[in-house]
């Protein structure tokens, strides 16, 4: 090879990981506002802060989470009809706009509703990011550039917890409103996202699929060896062809038993990611470490080893997920954080009195994390990307992203009023009985994705009700 040739080949590299890194700044950006609230919480709650009850920290933190829910489904749509590189732009001044907003915010209500239009750019960012990298990225590097947008958003809630830690501890009892502090870190990200993006390129697929053919080559030959381009701009074209002749499922498609079959259990597998609690972990570890005797300097840092971990276990998740079936890692996954949240609620009860007890829930906290952060966060992504045929993947990831995102507000809103209700033992045995739930649904319902093509597992679920109607029939 010669050296014009090694010389371009690296070009290629360096601008793919520019793209990568600048994009997944809205991973980045996801994690940060879904974390920092896990450490300014205690602050705004402060009667002389914002003043709020259970209910009202309850909706504070899961009003972004019920945004998001609404951003995932129609901020797909809109990067289809605008382009994904100019929504990321938009979504960039969205994440900007929202977090000044949280950091100025007078009132409960008003937090309520800014926090609320920060979901609105958290959700369309998990759908449209993903997308992007997935579009940009070359066949044999796709894998690892999209789960860099998980690495990413693990990272931003671990730099959350850390900034939380550095400012509460620092200043949480000296300045006023340590909080706001906490808050506007985020505009940051939001920054670099927007100028970052100004300097890359937009999908090729989008612009071929929108008749901008030369864009799409211009773009290619920006990230690919032209040889290499040209053979990707026909194939896109191809692609793009057939897929004009296939009719899009609609909901009156659900009257077909096999497509109701198959987007009830995507359904059921964004739940199941949710009701494990890790979320209550991830927005109220500092009061959980509390109500477990920490002090709140002691929680803040205590919850930096939360971060840790998950994103300690997402690179190993990324690794099992080549080495081992969906189903497996999936059950396993839950019986370990089934068990570490069964242990939670016993060593609350046991240890009462006890000054071992924080630890334990620490150490209970970190190993729920990494069974959950290793196993059931990544086969559940990645499930939901392969187990629909491509008719059916408009309707079923729009319906499953929004069932994912509203579990996971009602578990954000509910999770406080239930420990000012019942306590810490009881809250943490409820979602260890919906734990055994999910562990049931696991081994009942789900398929085996691994190594089956989309036109394999369409069959598998035609066929399946095949057999249960000559079963039937026979009995």
């Amino acid at each position: 090879m010669s050296s014009q040739a090694i010389e371009t080949k690296h070009n290629h590299k360096k601008a793919l990981k520019k793209i990568t890194i600048i994009s997944t700044f809205g991973g980045l950006l996801f994690g940060y506002d879904t974390g920092v609230i896990n450490g300014a919480l205690p602050y705004m709650a402060r009667p002389d802060e914002l003043n709020l009850t259970p209910v009202t920290e309850g909706l504070v933190t899961s009003s972004l989470l019920f945004g998001a829910a609404f951003g995932a489904v129609f901020g797909g749509r809109l990067a289809d009809r605008f382009g994904r590189r100019k929504m990321i732009l938009n979504l960039a001044f969205l994440f900007f706009l929202a977090a000044i907003g949280c950091t100025v915010a007078p009132s409960a209500g008003i937090m309520v509703f800014v926090r609320f239009l920060l979901g609105l750019a958290v959700g369309a960012a998990s759908v449209m990011v993903p997308a992007f990298l997935a579009e940009m990225s070359p066949a044999e590097r796709r894998g690892r550039m999209v789960t860099q947008n998980e690495l990413m958003i693990v990272t931003g809630q671990l730099l959350a917890f850390v900034f939380n830690a550095i400012l509460g501890t620092a200043f949480g009892d000296e300045v006023a409103h340590v909080w706001r502090y906490m808050l506007v870190i985020a505009s940051l990200p939001a920054v670099i996202l927007w100028f970052g993006m100004l300097a890359v390129p937009e999908s090729p697929r989008w612009l071929a699929s929108n008749g901008k053919v030369g864009d799409a080559l211009r773009v290619l030959k920006e990230i690919r060896e032209q040889s290499r381009a040209e053979a990707e701009l026909k194939e896109i074209q191809d692609n793009i062809s057939q897929e004009s002749g296939i009719k899009q499922a609609t909901f009156s498609d659900l009257n077909v038993p096999w497509v109701r079959r198959i987007v009830l259990i995507g359904i059921g597998i964004a739940i199941v990611q949710q009701i494990t609690g890790v979320n209550s972990i991830m927005y109220y570890g500092t009061q959980i470490l509390q109500q477990s005797g920490f002090s709140t300097d002691a929680a803040l840092v205590g919850n930096i080893a939360n971060g840790v971990i998950s994103v300690l276990a997402t690179f190993v998740g990324i690794w099992l997920l080549g080495k081992v079936g969906r189903r497996p890692m999936l059950a396993v996954g839950l019986i370990g954080t089934t068990t570490a949240l069964t242990l939670i609620g016993i060593f609350s009860l046991v240890l009462e009195e006890s000054a071992a007890l924080p630890y334990a829930v620490l150490g209970m906290t970190v190993t729920f994390l990494a069974f959950q952060q290793g196993a059931i966060s990544p086969v559940t992504w990645l499930m939901l990307s392969e187990i629909f045929p491509l008719k059916l993947r408009g309707i079923g990831m729009g319906v499953t992203v929004f069932c994912l995102w509203i579990t996971n507000f009602l578990v954000g809103f509910s999770f406080p009023i239930l420990l000012s209700a019942v306590g810490l033992s009881a809250t943490f045995f409820i979602f260890a009985v919906l734990g055994i739930g999910a562990i049931i649904f696991v081994n009942k319902f789900l398929p085996e994705t691994k190594g089956k093509s989309l036109e394999q597992l369409e069959a598998y679920f035609r066929d399946h009700k095949k057999s249960e109607t000559s079963n039937a029939v026979n009995q």
